[in-house]
């Protein structure tokens, strides 16, 4: 058996899988937010809430997902497990589907609409009870967890460092809060510090420019592999 992986908490719920989980990891193809399973039938369909899914065929990866949805709302429907291409199948091979999106784009593409959500999910570091147990490998598994945390701390984030006059840096502070707790370092030149810290990207381009009529000077940015709080 597998000491260690990576799969979504969708799939531990649809197996039931008993493993520890040791840290969830938020990311998707597009951005860092978590996916969706959804229920989606086409535009022009009249099912437009749950109790519109009686008598009617579903198709998924996720079945027992699907069958418990089914069950909590008090529908009975059929439910058919799909091999992939789930988009395409309706209203032909199915009346709806439950699929995974993170955008929907595919399911526009598809002339398909968003009835409801089953559920979120995000990819988790999982480990078995047995290695989990193990001291050694324990601790291997918490380091790789610590380090793939830290690359996604980092995705978002840039460093900033430059060199301000001693009697500037309260007013720099005060005017900019990202720079709340910089590292502040003597120069050799008596009168001015460096200051190291680490920003979110988005806002880098509105920082720099004030740093410098704040008097900043040696102003760099550069890109971070890793952030370890």
């Amino acid at each position: 058996a597998l000491d260690a992986g990576l799969t979504g908490s969708d799939w531990i719920r649809e197996v039931g899988a008993d493993v520890v989980e040791v840290a969830e990891l938020v990311y998707g193809k597009v951005g860092r937010k978590p996916l969706q399973w959804v229920l989606a039938v086409p535009e022009d369909s009249d099912i437009h809430k749950a109790a519109d899914l009686e008598g009617k065929r579903i198709a998924t990866e996720a079945v027992g997902m699907t069958k418990r949805y089914l069950a909590d709302n008090k529908v009975t429907a059929k439910v058919e497990f799909s091999w992939g291409a789930t988009e395409v199948k309706p209203p032909r091979l199915a009346d709806a589907i439950v699929e995974i999106t993170e955008t929907g784009s595919s399911l526009r593409a598809n002339n398909l609409r968003i009835v409801d959500t089953l559920c979120t999910s995000t990819t988790r570091l999982v480990c078995n009870k047995e290695a989990w147990a193990d001291d050694f490998k324990r601790r291997k598994v918490e380091r790789l967890a610590m380090l793939l945390i830290s690359v996604l701390e980092a995705e978002s984030k840039v460093g900033l460092m430059f060199n301000l006059p001693k009697d500037k840096v309260e007013g720099v502070m005060n005017l900019l809060p990202a720079l709340r707790r910089p590292t502040i370092s003597p120069l050799v030149e008596e009168g001015w510090v460096a200051l190291n810290t680490v920003v979110e990207e988005h806002v880098v381009r509105e920082i720099i420019p004030q740093l410098s009529l704040h008097g900043a000077e040696g102003i760099v940015e550069y890109s971070l592999n890793k952030v370890v709080r």
